[in-house]
């Protein structure tokens, strides 16, 4: 039997009711009432906005410290539950899932910039199935219309207890949890396909690591450790038009970078374009090619990249202009994307937010920073040779990102497929 006519039967004639989130689970809020010194030598573990964006299932070896007393009324996080960003730079990434797949032993509680929802006990959906439903298309989809705002998409949680959630077989526990089950071994093939990809292309990149510490260690000396604001010609920032205005969108020939796009890569082109009009009427501006781009906001801050074309930025990218007679562009983007852990550590509040100060105060290398002829050679000779290696890098592990992103879209197709449960016998 072939998987898509084994998919095909496990879903034909499955009894699905639909029902209002808000009928089916409770949503509690993150920690309340903290302030900066709350989350320094905590004596309790936190989930973090990041933690939630970047994985279906919560990551429990992630969790971050946060001080909690005996006598506060804090939400505790409990297995099962589903958590969700309360937010993003856009309504397309706002509301964002991942599931408590693991049973807690001590008290874990959740960033105040998110919301969690659990499920009434006779509701039957298992928290491994949850993770798959609120990221397949219909749900990313149904979340989405649930946020709204301008320059920072917020979800509305009326909106959201309003979501059509589907339980499949509700008066069949037994049937419920075989479906489920299955759909669950089915996806968690998929994933773990794509994790073993990922795994080897993590280590051709730590190769790549291995070479930049290599020639910026600088083991002979002769080097002056200046700051990013120090070889910086001039900082951009950027902007969004309104969205959902067509004058700002429709017909447009501006590249417009978004955070998700800065990927420590060159970037040729941007997936959105906006209109002169929006550019007049936003806070968006052109900036000149070969700017280090660095995202300041949320689950991408710290990453890096390079436009090779003119281009304008939502607001949560900072663009160097570099000075081209103290330094090469390229050599700082190799600095740069080398230090992503470092600079991204340097981030603050809930997200991790990066500011103009804090990049351009960042420590830089600069050797013969004495004899400026020299010392670009030297930063020449240093890219020159991360540029190939770095070729070579992409050269050996080329299939490795492609197959990766064909299994990705192998996986969502299968998800959106065994979770698209028909709608006829819906009731709201």
């Amino acid at each position: 039997m072939s998987e898509t006519n084994f998919m095909d039967k496990l879903l034909d004639g499955v009894a699905v009711v639909w029902k209002p989130l808000g009928e089916v689970a409770e949503i509690y809020g993150g920690l309340t009432g903290k302030n900066k010194s709350d989350f320094e030598g905590g004596n309790a573990k936190y989930i973090t906005y990041k933690n939630i964006f970047a994985n279906i299932d919560v990551d429990f070896c992630a969790l971050e410290s946060v001080k909690v007393s005996d006598s506060e009324n804090q939400h505790e996080v409990k297995y099962g539950d589903v958590l969700f960003t309360g937010s993003s730079e856009t309504a397309d990434e706002a509301g964002m899932s991942s599931a408590v797949t693991t049973r807690l032993e001590v008290a874990v509680y959740l960033n105040s910039f998110s919301f969690g929802i659990r499920f009434n006990k006779d509701t039957g959906l298992i928290p491994e199935f949850s993770k798959y439903l609120f990221r397949s298309h219909f749900m990313r989809s149904e979340i989405s219309k649930t946020a709204s705002g301008v320059t920072r998409f917020n979800i509305s949680k009326e909106r959201f207890r309003k979501i059509p959630v589907p339980i499949p077989c509700p008066d069949n526990p037994k049937k419920s949890l075989e479906i489920q089950a299955e759909i669950v071994r089915i996806l968690d093939t998929f994933t773990e396909l794509t994790a073993e990809l990922t795994a080897e292309l993590t280590a051709r990149k730590k190769q790549y690591n291995y070479y930049c510490g290599r020639l910026f260690g600088f083991e002979d000396g002769g080097v002056e450790w200046k700051t990013l604001g120090d070889v910086t010609k001039k900082w951009y920032s950027g902007g969004t038009p309104t969205a959902g205005n067509p004058e700002y969108y429709d017909g447009g020939d501006i590249p417009w970078l978004r955070t998700q796009e800065v990927k420590f890569s060159d970037i040729e082109s941007t997936e959105v374009k906006i209109t002169q009009k929006a550019l007049v009427n936003s806070a968006a501006k052109w900036i000149p090619a070969n700017c280090v781009i660095i995202a300041i906001s949320g689950a991408t801050a710290g990453r890096s990249a390079i436009n090779k074309i003119p281009l304008t930025t939502n607001q949560h990218c900072g663009c160097l202009e570099i000075d081209s007679t103290k330094a090469l562009y390229r050599y700082v983007f190799h600095w740069v994307a080398f230090n992503y852990e470092s600079i991204k550590a340097l981030g603050q509040g809930a997200r991790g937010d990066l500011n103009s100060s804090i990049i351009k105060g960042f420590a830089l290398p600069i050797p013969y920073a004495d004899d400026p002829e020299k010392s670009l050679a030297e930063q020449a000779r240093i890219v020159a040779i991360l540029d190939k290696f770095d070729a070579l890098t992409n050269s050996i592990t080329e299939g490795l990102p492609r197959e990766i992103e064909l299994r990705q879209k192998q996986y969502e197709y299968y998800r959106d497929l065994l979770l698209s449960f028909p709608k006829e016998e819906s009731h709201a």
